[in-house]
């Protein structure tokens, strides 16, 4: 059973990513006010639920919620901040578009930079404990999920519909391939060194 809160005396949004380990497509971030007496049996950890859950469980969460946002870190940025950074300028992005400022934040990992002067806890595994990171694990996925089908349209020989952006064998293949294009992160490492026919954008 996931826990409604941390405190229960301050107004939480709880935040998380998704994208973080793609090589290609932004990173997405959620942060997610609900209210102190909220459950719902079927919210869970974004990764223990199938993509047809997921997908009914957004719209719930979206107006259920008292307030929650969505934003976005793109691959150029990525590749100059880099990965963690990008993390959390993604969660900074979705905090600040809240229409209800949190007072207090809980961070999704160990990792986290203060925004603003709002208290935060960095709670490990967070989507599996609290309902707020929870919810904001699912509109990342989610939201990330529909950009990526959406520039699959542009460049189908990657199948960024069905592994989004991870490194899957076929991905790698399609990289190989097709060398890299404009939604690829650059600094990561899109072929192993041996496969590298400097076919990169």
């Amino acid at each position: 059973m996931l826990l409604s809160f941390f405190d229960p005396l301050l107004i939480e949004a709880g935040c998380d990513e998704a994208g973080r380990g793609c090589l290609a497509g932004p990173v997405f971030a959620a942060a997610v006010i609900l209210p102190k007496d909220y459950t719902n049996p079927l919210l869970n950890d974004s990764k223990k639920l199938n993509e047809k859950q997921r997908h009914l469980l957004r719209p719930q969460i979206e107006q259920d919620a008292i307030a929650w946002a969505v934003a976005e870190v793109s691959a150029s940025e990525i590749d100059t901040i880099n990965i963690l950074n990008a993390s959390i300028l993604a969660m900074h992005r979705a905090i600040e578009q809240l229409d209800v400022s949190p007072e207090s934040l809980l961070i999704d990992g160990n990792r986290f930079k203060k925004y603003n002067s709002i208290q935060h806890h960095c709670i490990i595994k967070g989507d599996g404990k609290y309902l707020s990171i929870a919810a904001a694990s699912i509109l990342a996925k989610t939201y990330r999920d529909l950009y990526m089908e959406k520039i699959h349209d542009e460049y189908p020989s990657y199948r960024w519909d069905e592994n989004k952006g991870y490194p899957t064998k076929a991905h790698r293949e399609a990289i190989k391939k097709n060398g890299s294009n404009i939604h690829h992160r650059l600094s990561f490492t899109l072929l192993p060194p041996e496969e590298d026919q400097g076919k990169l954008f």
